[in-house]
């Protein structure tokens, strides 16, 4: 079998199984901080953690298919290391940069929906006072 169609085909099979695994620990950990980052919508949350990995798969999948065509034919061992080694840590570095991503977005919507309700005050008034006449 030519060593270029294997460096492919175990290439595809770790960065799908490395895309899945990410995927699925960051769905896992992230309901959490997205019931906090929502106030405790558990059912809101649970949507946007499935549509952030529904589009995670899609960009990283999608970018797996497009870095799959290696330039040159592998003719050694060696070579299929070399190959692998560099389109595998291309993957890692694209999965953490968009792990980083989600969270960098989700801590600023947190942030957000912090200092809103460090500003409303936690006791409704209670009446009013005209101002003074001689003021």
């Amino acid at each position: 079998m030519d060593l270029t169609v294997v460096t492919y085909v175990v290439y595809l099979a770790v960065s799908i199984g490395l895309t899945i695994w990410v995927a699925r620990t960051l769905s896992g950990n992230g309901q959490l901080f997205l019931e906090d980052v929502l106030r405790g919508n558990e059912k809101l949350a649970g949507a946007v953690n499935h549509l952030l990995v529904v589009g995670f798969y899609l960009v990283n999948l999608g970018f797996v298919a497009l870095y799959l065509r290696i330039g040159t034919p592998v003719e050694s061992t060696r070579g299929v290391f070399e190959a692998l080694s560099g389109r595998l840590g291309v993957v890692l570095l694209v999965l953490g940069v968009l792990h980083l991503g989600n969270v960098y977005v989700l801590n600023r919507v947190r942030r957000r929906g912090a200092m809103e309700r460090e500003q409303t005050p936690p006791v409704p008034p209670q009446g009013w006072t005209a101002p003074a006449a001689g003021a």
